[in-house]
Protein backbone atom coordinates (compact mmCIF):
# COMPACT_ATOMS: atom_id res chain seq x y z
CA UNK A 1 0.00 0.00 0.00
CA UNK A 2 1.48 3.36 -1.01
CA UNK A 3 -0.04 5.93 1.63
CA UNK A 4 0.09 8.89 -0.67
CA UNK A 5 -2.24 6.96 -3.34
CA UNK A 6 -5.76 7.29 -3.73
CA UNK A 7 -6.49 4.01 -4.84
CA UNK A 8 -4.90 2.19 -1.80
CA UNK A 9 -6.82 4.94 0.34
CA UNK A 10 -9.81 3.62 -1.14
CA UNK A 11 -8.78 -0.31 -1.04
CA UNK A 12 -8.22 0.48 2.74
CA UNK A 13 -11.86 2.56 3.09
CA UNK A 14 -10.65 5.30 4.17
CA UNK A 15 -11.94 6.66 0.97
CA UNK A 16 -15.62 5.85 0.24
CA UNK A 17 -16.24 4.28 -3.23
CA UNK A 18 -19.52 2.83 -4.97
CA UNK A 19 -17.87 -0.40 -5.23
CA UNK A 20 -19.13 -3.19 -7.52
CA UNK A 21 -17.77 -6.22 -7.18
CA UNK A 22 -14.22 -7.08 -4.95
CA UNK A 23 -12.65 -9.99 -4.45
CA UNK A 24 -9.73 -10.68 -1.85
CA UNK A 25 -7.21 -9.32 -4.78
CA UNK A 26 -9.53 -7.01 -6.78
CA UNK A 27 -11.99 -4.44 -6.70
CA UNK A 28 -13.86 -2.37 -9.18
CA UNK A 29 -15.63 0.91 -8.28
CA UNK A 30 -17.59 3.33 -10.29
CA UNK A 31 -15.19 6.15 -11.65
CA UNK A 32 -15.84 9.53 -9.62
CA UNK A 33 -15.62 11.41 -12.51
CA UNK A 34 -16.79 9.26 -15.40
CA UNK A 35 -16.01 9.43 -18.86
CA UNK A 36 -19.77 7.89 -19.33
CA UNK A 37 -22.58 6.71 -16.91
CA UNK A 38 -21.23 3.11 -15.65
CA UNK A 39 -17.45 4.03 -16.05
CA UNK A 40 -15.80 1.70 -14.11
CA UNK A 41 -12.30 1.25 -12.75
CA UNK A 42 -10.84 -2.13 -11.59
CA UNK A 43 -7.71 -2.17 -10.04
CA UNK A 44 -5.61 -4.72 -8.07
CA UNK A 45 -5.80 -4.04 -4.27
CA UNK A 46 -2.03 -4.09 -4.00
CA UNK A 47 0.04 -0.91 -4.77
CA UNK A 48 1.34 -1.69 -8.45
CA UNK A 49 2.12 1.37 -10.30
CA UNK A 50 2.25 0.01 -14.15
CA UNK A 51 0.57 -2.98 -15.55
CA UNK A 52 3.77 -4.70 -16.15
CA UNK A 53 4.68 -4.68 -12.36
CA UNK A 54 1.81 -6.76 -11.60
CA UNK A 55 2.83 -10.72 -11.20
CA UNK A 56 1.36 -12.63 -13.86
CA UNK A 57 -1.38 -14.08 -11.36
CA UNK A 58 -2.62 -10.94 -10.34
CA UNK A 59 -2.92 -9.64 -13.77
CA UNK A 60 -4.70 -12.38 -15.01
CA UNK A 61 -7.34 -11.80 -12.17
CA UNK A 62 -7.74 -7.87 -13.13
CA UNK A 63 -8.55 -8.63 -16.59
CA UNK A 64 -10.70 -11.62 -15.66
CA UNK A 65 -12.46 -9.21 -13.53
CA UNK A 66 -12.93 -6.46 -16.08
CA UNK A 67 -13.92 -8.98 -18.50
CA UNK A 68 -17.06 -10.24 -16.07
CA UNK A 69 -18.32 -6.91 -15.84
CA UNK A 70 -18.15 -5.56 -19.15
CA UNK A 71 -21.91 -7.32 -19.62
CA UNK A 72 -23.08 -5.89 -16.49
CA UNK A 73 -21.67 -2.51 -17.04
CA UNK A 74 -23.48 -2.32 -20.83
CA UNK A 75 -26.59 -3.70 -19.56
CA UNK A 76 -27.10 -1.17 -16.16
CA UNK A 77 -26.89 1.63 -18.60
CA UNK A 78 -28.25 0.48 -21.61
CA UNK A 79 -24.50 1.01 -23.51
CA UNK A 80 -24.14 0.08 -27.45
CA UNK A 81 -20.48 -1.69 -26.33
CA UNK A 82 -17.60 -0.35 -24.14
CA UNK A 83 -14.01 0.36 -24.35
CA UNK A 84 -11.80 -2.04 -21.95
CA UNK A 85 -8.51 0.07 -21.79
CA UNK A 86 -5.34 0.53 -19.96
CA UNK A 87 -3.60 4.15 -19.93
CA UNK A 88 0.01 2.74 -18.99
CA UNK A 89 2.39 5.37 -17.96
CA UNK A 90 2.16 9.31 -17.20
CA UNK A 91 2.57 9.40 -21.37
CA UNK A 92 -0.33 7.60 -22.41
CA UNK A 93 -2.56 9.31 -19.81
CA UNK A 94 -2.32 7.43 -16.61
CA UNK A 95 -3.17 10.56 -14.01
CA UNK A 96 -3.01 7.73 -11.01
CA UNK A 97 0.25 6.16 -10.34
CA UNK A 98 -1.58 2.91 -9.45
CA UNK A 99 -2.13 0.21 -12.19
CA UNK A 100 -6.26 0.05 -12.84
CA UNK A 101 -8.38 -0.51 -16.02
CA UNK A 102 -11.29 1.58 -17.28
CA UNK A 103 -14.50 0.13 -18.86
CA UNK A 104 -16.59 2.86 -20.26
CA UNK A 105 -19.99 2.27 -21.69
CA UNK A 106 -20.45 3.59 -25.04
CA UNK A 107 -23.23 4.79 -26.87
CA UNK A 108 -23.86 4.97 -30.88
CA UNK A 109 -24.61 8.82 -30.10
CA UNK A 110 -21.83 9.61 -27.64
CA UNK A 111 -19.65 11.56 -30.00
CA UNK A 112 -16.51 10.14 -28.83
CA UNK A 113 -14.43 8.34 -31.43
CA UNK A 114 -12.12 4.82 -31.04
CA UNK A 115 -9.09 4.00 -29.57
CA UNK A 116 -7.17 4.88 -32.96
CA UNK A 117 -8.34 8.46 -32.96
CA UNK A 118 -6.14 9.26 -30.07
CA UNK A 119 -2.93 9.37 -32.29
CA UNK A 120 -2.06 11.75 -34.58
CA UNK A 121 -0.16 10.74 -38.01
CA UNK A 122 0.49 7.07 -38.05
CA UNK A 123 4.22 6.53 -38.54
CA UNK A 124 5.25 5.34 -41.99
CA UNK A 125 7.57 2.50 -41.52
CA UNK A 126 9.48 0.34 -43.19
CA UNK A 127 9.50 -3.66 -43.80
CA UNK A 128 12.79 -3.52 -41.77
CA UNK A 129 12.26 -1.40 -39.29
CA UNK A 130 9.18 -3.54 -38.56
CA UNK A 131 11.06 -6.98 -38.39
CA UNK A 132 13.72 -4.97 -36.41
CA UNK A 133 10.88 -3.42 -33.66
CA UNK A 134 8.85 -6.93 -34.12
CA UNK A 135 12.54 -9.16 -33.21
CA UNK A 136 13.33 -6.72 -30.14
CA UNK A 137 9.80 -7.10 -28.69
CA UNK A 138 10.03 -11.01 -29.34
CA UNK A 139 13.78 -11.07 -27.62
CA UNK A 140 12.23 -8.59 -24.51
CA UNK A 141 9.02 -11.40 -23.96
CA UNK A 142 11.31 -14.18 -23.72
Amino acid sequence: MSEDCIFCQIVAGEIPSRTVYETDDVLAFLDANPLAPGHTLVIPKAHHEHVQDMPNDLASDVFAAMQRLVDPIESAVDADGSTVAFNNGEAAGQEVPHTHGHVVPRFEDDGSRPIHSIFGERPDLDDDELDDIAATIADGAE
